[in-house]
């Protein structure tokens, strides 16, 4: 029994605590849209400078929140080689096993630059935030990936998903084109980072109140650099270029993480 209740009590506390974290998401969301970013406004008149503060608020904002989220006692949090991230004009790919994987990188990542859904420019809670900050619209279509690549040539750090949305319950990682048509037109190299969440939560189709009988522990681990001229060179084109590519992400990933299983 007195295993029992403690572990029940855990699980109860873990529940409320999901619950509060994203009601002090969505409220903080809306505080910046109301009262930080209309002042920033005032304060800061130059576009680019602007972009630049609102993107440092999200920043701090953001590693307040993965704090508050191990603080009461959702979470744990490990980030290995966030030094490799310390530069300008990265293309940051990552595997995209929870819901709250863009929170955490945008949480370590200075400049950081995404690709947002279009719902998100009309969400009350975010797109105070998203517009603000500058950040791209997926709805772009044929303009999107001219946006990344403007994005990184502006000395940005671009975070993109490969897999386009998070990964299905049964682990099996599907990259999409978009990251590698970004890679092989406008960078140099890329910059894999690998996130892992044990055990498992928040994934593609999980309800949020659907926690774990455990702590979750996020593991961010920022790989080395992969030279994007090893496809660019080898390929006919850039679209054989991007095709290799993305495979070759596919198995990256998965190897990856099947190796940290």
């Amino acid at each position: 029994m007195r295993e029992w209740l403690p572990a029940r009590l855990s699980l109860y506390w873990r529940v409320f605590a999901t619950g509060l974290s994203f009601l002090v998401f969505g409220i903080g969301g809306l505080l910046l849209r109301v009262a930080v970013f209309p002042v920033l406004n005032v304060l800061v008149r130059q576009p680019e400078r602007r972009v630049a503060a609102a993107r440092t608020v999200i920043r701090l904002a953001f590693r307040s929140y993965v704090d508050l989220m191990r603080a009461l006692g959702v979470l744990r949090y490990e980030v290995r080689g966030i030094e490799k991230l310390d530069r300008g004009g990265l293309l940051i790919l990552a595997n995209h096993p929870t819901l709250i994987d863009t929170v955490f990188l945008m949480a370590f990542v200075k400049n950081a630059d995404c690709i947002v859904k279009g719902a998100l420019w009309n969400n009350p809670f975010t797109r105070g935030p998203v517009r603000a900050a500058g950040y791209i619209n997926n709805e772009g279509g044929a303009e999107l990936v001219d946006d990344c690549i403007a994005s990184l040539r502006r000395g940005n750090n671009l975070i993109v998903f490969p897999e386009g949305t998070r990964t299905p319950a049964d682990g099996v990682i599907s990259m999409k084109r978009g990251a590698a048509n970004i890679a092989v037109r406008g960078a140099r190299d890329i910059t894999p980072v690998l996130i892992r969440c044990e055990p498992p939560t928040l994934g593609k189709g999980e309800k949020w109140w659907r926690v774990p009988p455990r702590r979750v522990l996020i593991r961010i681990d920022v790989q080395d650099d992969l030279a994007v001229a090893a496809f660019t060179d080898a390929a006919s084109s850039e679209v054989m270029a991007a095709r290799q590519l993305t495979e070759f992400l596919q198995n990256y990933f998965t190897g990856k993480c099947e190796s940290h299983a």
